[in-house]
């Protein structure tokens, strides 16, 4: 008897234990390398800007802005005011060498022009610097990423305007300017982050040789639409980070409030995650906290039930052990005296 109830009790506490133990712990495979998880960020000033924007001097150590940008320094940056055939950037003056990071834009497209408006804003992330073009303000046929906040449509589309369009490019690809960059994208999403009563932001987040994904705020603060995600995107090792607008014979204020770029630091292999995700938010930490309080409370399910299985044994196991002898609750008394003394209680 001992013998068989040792045995059923030794299988329910191992079937506990493992409920308790992370799903990581017990399907280990090559999966780890794989399932990580953005696990901290680190804020990179070097690839960053904010009001003031310039020092003493009306010069910043980190960046460069030429053409008809202009600077106001409890505002914006302004790229191109609301006036025909204006061209203006901001560029990094170093290289972006995190392999993996993240970059965060507060923008404002705004203009007093009716129902015409253009032509848009390009966010870059290219080997190539401050070189004026065609494409949204910059050169054509460049080399690495460009995201476009385009506001004119040049031709007639099936999906409204503005829109988000991005473009991985090669350096001999030209964007196709006659169709808004249809035949050369590579995500896409409509948007109308234009005039919102909301602070607008983009951000752009960059796991190397895994994916790109791009997301817009616009509708109310701190909620991110899902633009479009990349998979096994390979960007130009250490692009410059620029941006750059252009207006035509239609216009608008194209405005650069702020950047944040964190470089991301990925978990250890050793440690998986459910999924690829930015643990910065407070959905993350939420979700956290709540798989670490069920982990506790199954873990306390454990303990009591393993507690509750040896004092059952134990009980069977002395009123067995009394009956065989004959002796009864003299037996058991003698065993447990100080706890069952009928003085005591």
């Amino acid at each position: 008897m001992f013998s068989a109830w040792s045995n059923l009790k030794l299988l329910l506490c191992l079937t506990l234990g493992f409920a308790v133990l992370p799903f990581g712990v017990i399907a280990a495979g090559d999966a780890k390398l794989a399932n990580r998880t953005i696990e901290r960020t680190v804020s990179l000033r070097t690839h960053s800007i904010y009001p003031p924007y310039i020092d003493q001097d009306l010069q910043n150590r980190w960046w460069d802005f030429g053409a008809d940008a202009y600077i106001n320094t409890n505002k914006h940056i302004r790229l191109t005011r609301a006036r025909p055939s204006q061209m203006g950037w901001l560029w990094s003056r170093l290289p972006l060498t995190s392999a993996n990071f993240i970059v965060e834009v507060e923008f404002k497209i705004s203009g007093d022009t009716g129902h015409l408006f253009g032509d848009g804003l390009a966010i870059w992330l290219t080997t190539t610097r401050a070189q004026p073009g065609p494409v949204f303000g910059s050169v054509d046929n460049f080399e690495g990423l460009g995201v476009f906040l385009d506001t004119y449509a040049n031709s007639r589309h099936g999906y409204a305007f503005p829109r988000v369009v991005g473009m991985l490019g090669d350096g001999k690809t030209s964007y196709d300017l006659e169709n808004d960059g249809e035949a050369t994208k590579i995500g896409a999403c409509g948007a109308n982050y234009r005039r919102t009563n909301v602070a607008t932001k983009l951000k752009i987040t960059y796991i190397k040789d895994a994916y790109l994904d791009v997301k817009i705020q616009y509708k109310a603060w701190d909620e991110w639409s899902d633009c479009f995600t990349v998979p096994n995107v390979e960007l130009p090792l250490a692009p410059f980070l620029g941006f750059s607008a252009l207006t035509g014979d239609v216009f608008d204020n194209h405005d650069i409030i702020s950047i944040t770029t964190y470089s991301a630091i990925l978990s250890s292999p050793d440690a998986p995650r459910d999924k690829i995700g930015v643990g910065i938010g407070s959905s993350s930490r939420l979700a956290g906290s709540s798989s670490y309080f069920w982990t506790l409370v199954k873990f306390a399910l454990f303990v009591g039930v393993c507690a509750g299985a040896f004092y059952g044994y134990r009980t069977y196991s002395s009123r067995q052990g009394g009956a065989g002898l004959g002796m009864g609750g003299q037996r058991f008394g003698n065993n447990f005296g100080g706890l069952y003394d009928s003085k005591r209680f």
